[in-house]
């Protein structure tokens, strides 16, 4: 089931509401229950038949943090172990199997037969929030014995397909407190407004510039400048308000419950390097990358050698986890590069006395930093490593300059860049930092831009189309 969708938005949402706030009541065991179940469906909506995996999966990893919180000392490793291996191995067989038989079919000439195995749905968000809760439990930061609300941590409903990525600690302890199960004015505005916000980033921003990006990497010949550039923002753009979107609408639905999710994105356009980038996208990954691998790696903690090794290898298995193709290794490692400079240039800034940089410095590293992304967006969107070369050749201006875009793509362009670099985020404008009349408070001209937010996505969802990051 899509968010941007008339069977989700006037008929599941007010339904779940209804019965989450009516059973909590009487019982809040009952509307843990009720939302688990919900969820469940939500899920099964899409393919009915990916539901018994994500069932065997939580059920699997409730047994092995019941018994890591119950065992004897001795034991507890070698369960953490069993279960992170059993969980590796289910995302690896489904997930990369087909793509590592195709590469030794590649290198040795031969003709294995990989399968024919489809993706399970936000498999890699549910593996990895487990992968999460089992280490936590054995750190004794997190423990959770009761099977329905382990159940209901796993597939919550507004994280469950892409994130963000949750830790039990931060997230069930809230489902304890009586006044969730009770409707709060405060929470469903403010949550009517995320909503409101993310709908509209995915209908009417990402997907009205998305067929630019389709135009520049589908099938074709060479592209000249123009259009590889434009091809090239437009997915910049495209991904970016795609995923954002999706995010403040599971932000948005969970306080409408009265549940506070992580926020994932914080303007990272206006990065000023890549490391400060990465501090703004998708932050619970960068969190559980730096949490759950690179400090286990050792980190900084073992000489600058070993710390570039550790980003590196961080980053590949970072583009590994989106996906499994050349492409996303080539994502990874080139981000894992850009990191590994800018610590370098740090450190060497640092050496020097080099406090910082005027107003030229700090826009050259800004726009380095963006171009940067940009190249790197390419891999991450071709199909292949042929159609990345393809569009950067392109990019490179070595096929010429080619055919001006048009005014609907240059205007998108201009103004969804606009958006981006100088705007508030959603953040920022209904919990954070923005001031003035961009800061939200229940108002009637707030209320009056949420209803036209709000009318402009659900006429734009004639033919609802799934998010990108539903493919990771």
């Amino acid at each position: 089931m899509l968010f941007n969708s008339y069977v989700f938005l006037f008929l599941y949402l007010p339904v779940v509401l209804a019965g989450f706030f009516t059973l909590g009541r009487w019982s809040p065991r009952w509307s843990v229950a009720w939302l688990t179940l919900a969820s469940l469906a939500f899920y099964g909506w899409w393919r009915l038949s990916d539901v018994p995996l994500l069932l065997a999966s939580a059920g699997f990893n409730w047994g092995i943090a019941y018994g890591i919180g119950r065992a004897p000392s001795r034991w507890k490793k070698p369960l953490l172990i069993a279960g992170l291996v059993g969980d590796l191995s289910v995302l690896g067989f489904f997930k990369y199997l087909a793509f590592a038989v195709a590469t030794l079919n590649g290198l040795l000439g031969i003709a294995m037969d990989g399968g024919d195995t489809h993706l399970p749905l936000g498999i890699s968000f549910f593996t990895f929030t487990q992968v999460a809760f089992l280490v936590d439990t054995w750190r004794r930061k997190a423990s959770e014995y009761e099977p329905v609300r382990y159940l209901l941590f796993v597939t919550y409903f507004p994280h469950l397909i892409a994130g963000p990525i949750i830790h039990h600690a931060d997230i069930m302890p809230q489902f304890s407190r009586p006044q969730v199960f009770r409707i709060n004015a405060d929470n469903m505005a403010q949550g009517l407004m995320l909503l409101a916000i993310g709908l509209f980033k995915k209908t009417i921003l990402a997907d009205q510039i998305a067929p630019f990006a389709d135009a520049a990497f589908g099938p074709g010949g060479s592209l000249g400048v123009w259009q590889a550039w434009g091809g090239a923002l437009a997915y910049t753009l495209q991904i970016y308000f795609d995923f954002s979107g999706y995010c403040d609408m599971a932000v948005g639905l969970s306080q409408m419950f009265g549940i506070r999710l992580p926020y994932n994105f914080n303007s990272p356009y206006r990065a000023a390097d890549i490391i400060d980038f990465w501090r703004r996208w998708h932050m619970t990954l960068s969190a559980f990358l730096r949490d759950y691998l690179y400090i286990p790696l050792g980190g900084n903690r073992l000489g600058a050698g070993r710390r570039y090794a550790n980003l590196l290898l961080t980053m590949l298995l970072g583009g590994l986890w989106h996906g499994a193709g050349w492409t996303f290794i080539i994502w990874g490692l080139l981000h894992g590069m850009y990191l590994t400079l800018a610590h370098f240039w740090r450190s060497f800034a640092t050496r020097l006395g080099w406090s910082g940089a005027g107003l030229f410095g700090r826009g050259a590293a800004w726009l380095a930093t963006f171009l940067a992304v940009v190249v790197a967006w390419v891999f991450f969107r071709a199909p292949d490593v042929a159609t990345a070369g393809r569009v950067l050749h392109g990019m490179a201006g070595l096929d010429g300059v080619g055919t001006r875009p048009g005014l609907t793509q240059a205007g998108l362009t201009v103004v969804e860049c606009l958006v981006a670099w100088t705007l508030p985020n959603s953040q920022e404008i209904v919990h954070g930092t923005a001031t003035g009349r961009l800061r939200w408070v229940p108002s009637t001209g707030w209320a009056i831009l949420a209803a036209g937010f709000s009318l402009a996505s659900i006429f734009a969802m004639n033919q609802p189309s799934h998010f990108l990051y539903f493919n990771f």
